[in-house]
């Protein structure tokens, strides 16, 4: 069974992995794009090599799926447009992966009813690099044991959401096991607001942006006489493309509403 495939983000960087991934994997065909603007217009870069006359590009999501009947929507977007294509695209009868991050609780809780409602998955990756996902896991591991815990992420400069979606999946995981209390002095006095950055039940949160950098993130957890670092680096996009691809494969296998590509990680 080959999946059918549209792409709501392609002309992006992540977007661009996401077509070229698929490209490549024997079982996924993209058979359209999702854009706000360009409609009737094709994709076409290196990324769509072998697709003759490229990708189309579709500016409503109805008309897309009245044209190609595409199995999955994989939305690669912003906060702002993701909510709205998953939304219609579960009323459509789609399956769903969002790699976008930066939605809030009641999207992420509206997006669950909807998911159920339409009997259609709903996979949410707030990073789709296996190594990332490890690193969250790993790090939940580790905080059964060491409580004081600060998570440092850098990524580039041009990305809209601080902090980032892995940095508060990681402190939502570790919150699960890890008993909220005051880290630091207790008359710790912050002279320069936000100089201890974004604070999760006690744990600090750190957010960098800077030219250069792609996706990084270091979870220090701290106890008596010792310090475990546990850091992952993202230096190129290509790192993404094994988790982009299990979730799709996963998506079509499944009706269910996942939050956090670790939920399918054995």
């Amino acid at each position: 069974m080959t999946i059918k495939l549209a792409i709501a983000g392609a002309r992006g960087r992540m977007g661009g992995t996401a077509v070229l991934a698929a490209n490549e994997a024997a079982d996924i065909e993209v058979v359209a794009a999702l854009d706000y603007k360009h409609d009737g217009e094709f994709l076409h870069n290196e990324t769509v090599t072998g697709m003759e006359g490229g990708v189309p590009i579709y500016t409503s999501l109805s008309a897309l799926n009245a044209a190609h009947h595409p199995d999955i929507l994989l939305d690669v977007t912003d906060p702002d447009a993701v909510f709205a294509n998953a939304s219609e695209a579960l009323t459509l009868g789609l399956h769903v992966v969002i790699g976008t991050s930066g939605l809030t609780d009641d999207m992420l809780s509206d997006l669950e009813s909807l998911s159920k409602e339409q009997q259609k998955s709903c996979i949410i990756a707030p990073n789709f690099s296996i190594g990332a996902v490890l690193m969250m896991k790993f790090a939940q591991q580790a905080a059964r044991y060491l409580g004081d815990i600060e998570i440092l992420e850098m990524h580039h400069d041009r990305k809209l959401d601080a902090p980032s979606g892995t940095a508060v999946k990681t402190a939502e995981m570790i919150r699960e096991v890890r008993a909220a209390h005051i880290q630091g002095h207790p008359e710790e006095q912050e002279k320069l607001a936000g100089a201890r950055g974004a604070d999760v039940e006690g744990m600090k949160i750190h957010s960098i942006r800077l030219p250069g950098l792609l996706a990084h993130q270091e979870v220090l957890l701290g106890g008596e006489g010792e310090l475990l670092k546990i850091r992952h680096d993202s230096f190129d996009r290509k790192s993404f493309a094994p988790g982009i691809l299990l979730a799709i494969r996963e998506a079509v296998s499944t009706t269910q509403f996942v939050y956090g590509l670790e939920k399918i990680i054995d």
